[in-house]
This record gives structure tokens, sequence and C-alpha cells, in this order.
């Protein structure tokens, strides 16, 4: 018994040396640790599972953090794969397309993207209420891999990866300005063309 524990520790050892994790468990270190989180629906459940998972996380979300997560946009769409007959079974895909943006310091942009999860359950025509509820929990299981997968990409920025892409931002704020600026002088040193005054008849 003592051989088996010692065996069953040793194995574990070893795993977690490697950087192996079960799925689910552990702590997802970010380099964030201070960020801004808001949506388009601010009180939705997507939105609120990922502010539970990063305070869970030790990141510590409020409103003026240098970092600003903006879940800008949340498409769900819905389309027939299969279709069977009489007693109208089919496979359904349920596909959720997440767009966000990340923002820094200054409120520059770093980034912006979009994850997109997809889902396929069955509906059973002759058994609707069984049908919704499937579907339902499809949605719910949706919502919960892509604040996962949020959560995932968020962990793959390190702070020199994070500096980088506010100089790189920074810079080209610069570029604009100045180019807006020497739009604006060369505009303001153009002559302007007096109105002509036609002979009178």
């Amino acid at each position: 018994m003592i051989k088996r524990n010692l065996l069953v520790i040793g194995l574990a050892v070893l795993l977690s040396a490697c950087g192996f994790q079960l799925r689910g468990t552990g702590t997802t270190d970010l380099a964030l640790k201070e960020l801004d989180l808001s949506a388009r629906d601010a009180y939705g459940d997507t939105v609120t599972q990922l502010r539970q998972m990063l305070v869970s996380s030790g990141v510590k979300v409020y409103n003026g953090a240098p970092y600003k997560l903006i879940l800008t946009d949340q498409q769900e769409s819905q389309r027939i794969l299969s279709y069977a007959g009489a007693g109208r079974t089919g496979e359904y895909q349920l596909s959720t397309v997440l767009s966000y943006d990340i923002r820094g310091q200054g409120n520059l942009p770093l980034l912006n993207d979009k994850l997109e999860v997809q889902k396929v359950f069955i509906h059973d025509g002759n058994n609707l209420v069984g049908s919704d509820q499937e579907a339902a929990d499809a949605r719910k299981e949706m919502r919960r891999e892509l604040v996962q997968r949020m959560m995932l990409r968020l962990q793959q920025f390190t702070p020199a990866q994070l500096d980088q892409l506010q100089q790189t931002a920074e810079a080209k704020a610069k570029a604009e300005a100045a180019a807006l600026e020497a739009a604006q002088k060369a505009e303001a040193n153009t002559p302007r063309q007096s109105p002509i005054d036609l002979p009178r008849q």
C-alpha cells in the first residue's frame, strides 16, 4: 500500500515537473495583474463569468486599470447540419463569435481579435422541451469555453510583449498626430483664392 502511494506521488511530481495539468485545475498565471473589463452587454453572462475567472486568478479588475479588455461584440448563429425526415430530427450547429479589443495606457489600442466556438446538438421534433434544454446546455458550455479561451489568450501575454505593444501603439499615435499637424499646416499655408468679381451687366 505504501509502495503504491509512493508510486502515485512520484508520478504526480513527474507530471507536474513536465508542466502537465489536469483540465480545470491549477491557477492561471497572468502577466496582466490589473485589468479594466467592459462589454457592450455589461451584465451579460460572458463578461460576468470572465470577471469571476479573472478575480479568482488573482487579477485586480477595476475601472481605470492600466490595461483594458473590451468585449466589443458577441454574435450567435445557428444552422442545420443534417435533417432526418418525418420525425423532424436533425443536427444543429451553434456558433458564437466574440470580438474584443485590448487597450493600453492612454487608452491606446494594442490589439483587436476574435474568438469562435462551435457546438453541435440534436434537435428532436418529437421532444421539443428536451431539445430546447439541450440547446440551452450547449450555449452554456460554449460560454464557458469562450471564457476559458480568453483566459488562455490573456495568459500568453508576457510583460515584454505588453511593453512592446504599448511602444508600438505610442509610436503609431505620434506618427498620426504628426501627419495630422503637417496636413493642417499645409492647409493653413495654402493661399486661398479670393472670390472673382464679375462685371455688372
